[in-house]
């Protein structure tokens, strides 16, 4: 596939760096921007990725930029088809996403900002948590449509699911599908009807006991590894997802994804950013995809949403 097009990555802490480790090896893009606030750190990153470029045999080239607090060095972004904004705090034990509402509120404020002055045409791709709010703060501040402006959690959520099932039942992770919905956090929805291994219901595998398990562990999926690391948070997985959701605009793909996104009459839920499937392609969100649900699969989607709705309200103002 030929190169064309620029892509940035807003934030250069590992998730913010791997994820433009792997749009780089992806080797689709024309030229993937990195820029963070610590000054350096950017510029030595795009160097040290360039460097593996003869061995990873990829040629996109790879930019970093130290930004200021007003501004300063972001009109390297300019020309950005997609921007990924992963900058703000990560979790630390004990912490909640929710506890890092306000002061990434304010980063993520900004640095919209900054991104709808200089790349205005792009398709935001956010990561930073709260990830629902931060979506829809994001969305507020940017004014760009509805459809430029996606939420990264339900792949990461459907992918640990599905890696915790593969797991438990000792098959190879390619024959399992899950699915996840709703927020991405305690009212995260699982669609058990959704979800197979080999193409048999997960419900005919796993009594509804050991599912229920597994959604537990789902929904604690981060929270488990920050515990694990002691500081800092999930990267690797995170990255992946972003990296997909990512590729898949750049290519046009038309992929159903598990994304957050606008819905507005979906479900019977409107005005609410939320985990749903979308069809993903270079506008960002072409649609969103309606399944058959369960009246129970139904209602938690329905009640996530109201929970969701209050907070994205509060957010604004922050």
């Amino acid at each position: 596939m030929a190169r064309s097009g620029k892509v940035t990555v807003v934030g250069a802490g590992f998730y913010g760096s791997t994820t433009a480790q792997r749009l780089a090896e992806y080797d689709i893009f024309d030229e993937v921007v990195i820029t963070d606030i610590v000054e350096g750190k950017p510029e030595g990153l795009a160097l040290d990725l360039s460097q593996s470029r003869p061995i990873e045999g990829f040629e996109t080239v790879v930019t970093g930029q130290t930004t200021g607090q007003d501004g300063e060095g972001y009109e390297v972004i300019a020309g950005s088809k997609i921007v990924v904004i992963t900058a703000g705090l990560p979790r630390k034990p004990g912490m909640s996403r929710m506890d890092l509402i306000g002061v990434n509120a304010r980063i993520v404020r900004s640095v919209t900002e900054q991104v709808s002055k200089y790349a205005p045409d792009a398709v935001l791709i956010v990561v930073s948590n709260p990830l629902d709010e931060m979506t829809a703060l994001a969305a507020k501040v940017s004014q760009f449509p509805a459809q430029r402006v996606i939420g990264q959690a339900g792949m990461l959520d459907t992918a640990r699911f599905s890696y915790f099932v593969a797991e438990r039942l000792g098959v190879p992770v390619g024959v399992v599908k899950t699915l996840t919905l709703g927020s991405h956090g305690d009212t995260m929805v699982p669609v058990p009807s959704a979800c197979s291994v080999n193409g048999t219901p997960l419900a005919d595998l796993l009594s509804e006991e050991e599912v229920t398990a597994l959604v537990e562990r789902t929904r604690n999926g981060g929270g488990e590894i920050v515990a694990l690391l002691k500081t800092g948070s999930a990267y690797y997985a995170p990255s992946a997802a972003a990296a997909a959701m990512t590729r898949a605009v750049a290519v046009d793909s038309g992929d159903v994804m598990p994304v957050c996104t606008l819905v507005n009459g979906e479900y019977g839920i409107s005005g609410v950013y939320l985990g749903v499937e979308a069809e993903i392609g270079a506008t960002g969100v072409r649609r969103v995809v309606e399944r058959e649900l369960t009246e129970s699969e139904l209602a938690g989607l329905r009640q996530a949403a109201e929970a969701v709705k209050a907070k994205q309200a509060d957010v604004a103002s922050l």
